[in-house]
């Protein structure tokens, strides 16, 4: 059974419809790629998908092991390459609102690093991950 349909609607835009919810998400292809970018392109997902599986898996591993990390943010930088167009590289930088002991900060990078996402995207496309410890 499919998970989601996604229809062109023309002018390079598309909807997507999450079978199970009926949420939908449009894409543009971007302004360098002929598009409008009046919304998320195709690669700008992908890259969103790498840090909210991030920090979902983080989120789980959070409560399993009863830390805190409500209103952790990541800024996402994608990084497109040519011949042929892809994504090159996504760097994701967390912030995170509290301090965490070293334990905690190993149990939260180990979630991050090991989300279905991030092991999805192959050897070819760079994640350049920085938890901003040090900050």
């Amino acid at each position: 059974m499919a998970t989601i349909e996604t229809t062109y609607l023309g002018g390079l835009r598309t909807e997507a419809t999450h079978l199970q919810s009926g949420t939908k998400i449009i894409t543009d292809a971007p302004v360098d790629n002929n598009g409008k970018g009046e919304a998320f392109s195709p690669t700008d997902l992908l890259a969103a998908s790498l840090g909210s599986c991030m920090m979902t898996i983080m989120g789980i591993a959070a409560n399993t092991h009863g830390i805190d990390i409500d209103n952790t943010q990541c800024s996402i930088t994608k990084i497109m390459a040519a011949n042929p167009r892809r994504v090159a590289e996504v760097v994701v930088n967390f912030k995170f609102p509290k301090e965490y002991t070293d334990k905690e900060k190993k149990i939260l990078e180990h979630a991050a690093l090991t989300c279905p996402v991030h092991l999805s995207l192959g050897e070819d496309v760079k994640k350049t991950v920085d938890f901003g410890w040090g900050n």
